[in-house]
């Protein structure tokens, strides 16, 4: 009899110390990031960690009424990068400012014991950064803290990662309807720009893209055959960089701009004043100044490289938004590019249009003009519609 209870005692016993571990089990899933890994987690996750400050563009457009709710960091560099809007979304989320910020994980700032204090169940971490993560000893001392790391990608591979990374976001902040949503209505978008030059087949004009034009003294930074270049390869351009520039990232020389001679000139833009106070940069973003922005941008027409270019003395220069080039929404700048480059053939096209429709649809803050501006005076692309939609 006495054994008899003692089996059942322990049987019950057994059954309360393992109940926990196979509810554990059933809460956990397993997640392919964008570089292929299985990735297993424990949902529903609450405290997560964004590796890189863009990736709160996407986080603000799946969560948009609590946008901070599941963050407990993030890198500070959509203060640093992208002032205007940090300030606007803190406008409107104050919880944001308080926010744990810390340094990239490529620098040696990085500080990986106030990470493991503040106890995140998942950092999210641009594929570009899983090099250096790696060969730093960064991820062992992750795995080694219990910190899951998840890669997504909306630069590298901008065309072909953007959606997944979306996806792969929409599950990490249980959001998939929603991240479904909003990749079905960029890729709606993406789909006219390409059945239109698919149709008519326009030749593609030659366009130097030119980065973070103004931040440094160095002329001239560019990307090669990803991000900025996949775009203006989407948008029916044709990216000179791509022929001296063959990894994604890149420089050009001032002799190696003349000879390109391009038949149009992009640049891209933002708020740098936490970089770079006294630059030449186009400050691009939400309620810039389109009239300052356009004065900057012929600024830097004049320099060596580009002032005897015919497509300087033409106009036919340009500066966008310099954060496109990571960001979820990029197919609104390849809009704006596609009606740069081929202007009677998307004059039916509106840019501002689809964003400001983007912001009411995704977004917890209003829509507001100034992320591109032209000097091209034969159509007005300056991106300065008055109205505002909440």
């Amino acid at each position: 009899m006495r054994r008899r209870h003692f089996i059942q005692a322990a049987a019950t016993l057994s059954l309360l110390i393992t109940t926990p571990v196979l509810r554990a089990q059933a809460n956990s899933q397993v997640i392919t990031d964008i570089a292929g890994r299985q990735v297993t987690l424990r949902y529903p996750l609450r405290r997560i960690f964004l590796a890189e400050g863009n990736l709160f563009y996407t986080v603000a457009a799946l969560n948009a009424d609590a946008p901070a709710e599941k963050l407990v960091g993030w890198r500070d560099n959509f203060r640093t990068a992208d002032l205007d809007s940090y300030r606007l979304y803190c406008r409107y989320f104050p919880a944001l400012a308080q926010l744990p910020a810390f340094a990239g994980v490529q620098q040696m700032q990085f500080n990986l014991e106030r990470l493991i204090s503040l106890r995140p169940e998942v950092m999210i971490l641009n594929l570009n950064t899983r090099a250096t993560v790696e060969a730093s000893g960064l991820m062992t001392k992750l795995t080694m803290a219990g910190i899951p790391v998840v890669f997504v990608d909306m630069s590298i591979g901008l065309m072909s990662n953007t959606a997944r990374s979306i996806a792969i976001m929409g599950e990490l902040f249980d959001r998939p309807l929603r991240a479904n949503s909003l990749i079905r209505f960029r890729q709606h978008h993406l789909n006219l720009i390409a059945s239109t030059l698919a149709q008519h087949s326009p030749p593609r004009p030659r366009v130097m893209m030119e980065r973070a034009a103004g931040l440094y003294d160095d002329c001239c930074l560019s990307w090669g055959k990803g991000n900025y270049g996949e775009m203006v390869d989407s948008a029916g351009g044709f990216n000179l960089a791509e022929e001296r520039i063959h990894g994604v990232y890149g420089a050009l020389s001032q002799e190696m701009v003349i000879a390109s001679h391009p038949d149009k000139i992009v640049v891209t833009g933002s708020n740098w004043s936490q970089y770079a106070p006294n630059g030449n940069w186009v400050n691009l973003g939400p309620n810039a100044d389109l009239t300052l922005a356009k004065t900057r941008l012929k600024k830097l027409m004049q320099r060596p490289a580009y002032r005897t270019l015919k497509a300087a003395q033409r106009g036919d220069v340009y500066a966008i938004w310099h954060p496109f080039y990571d960001h979820p929404f990029n197919f609104v700048a390849i809009q704006q590019l596609a009606k740069w480059f081929h202007p009677a053939l998307f004059d039916h096209l509106s840019p501002e249009d689809t964003f400001a429709e983007l912001f009411a649809r995704y977004l917890p803050v209003p829509w507001q003009p100034g992320y591109w501006v032209s000097l091209d005076t034969t159509v007005d692309t300056t991106n300065a519609s008055p109205a505002i939609f909440g």
